[in-house]
């Protein structure tokens, strides 16, 4: 599986931007997860996808970001809508077979990852 993200830059706050994460390979079923992480801070889990389309967002997004995904083309997504600057952080796609992990908020080792995209909330 390999996964290759797109869409982020910088931008003012309160502005938006969509982040992209093509996926290639057997991925029917899995758990898709975006995360960030932001110089010096632990990786934050941000959202994630589970089968069936369930989503779940951190309570630090929750209304303001939104994940989906494009089964046809096989892509995930995270809108980011009214972006703050503490929303700066390299964002990164991944993924992984036991779909458990959706639904376990501690998990922050997924199987796959993308090399990351990032995201600079600034005036």
């Amino acid at each position: 599986v390999q996964l290759v993200e797109s869409g982020g830059g910088l931008v003012q706050p309160g502005g938006s931007l969509r982040l992209s994460c093509a996926a290639s390979g057997e991925t029917i079923g899995m758990c898709w997860g975006w995360f960030r992480q932001a110089p010096g801070k632990e990786r934050e889990r941000v959202a994630t996808f589970a089968p069936g389309a369930v989503t779940r967002h951190v309570d630090s997004v929750r209304g303001r970001f939104t994940i989906s995904k494009d089964t046809a083309t096989n892509t995930l997504y995270l809108q980011m809508n009214s972006l703050k600057p503490e929303d700066t952080a390299m964002y990164y796609c991944a993924a992984d077979r036991r779909t458990w992990v959706c639904y376990d908020v501690a998990v922050r080792t997924f199987t796959y990852w993308g090399q990351g995209t990032q995201v600079t909330v600034s005036s």
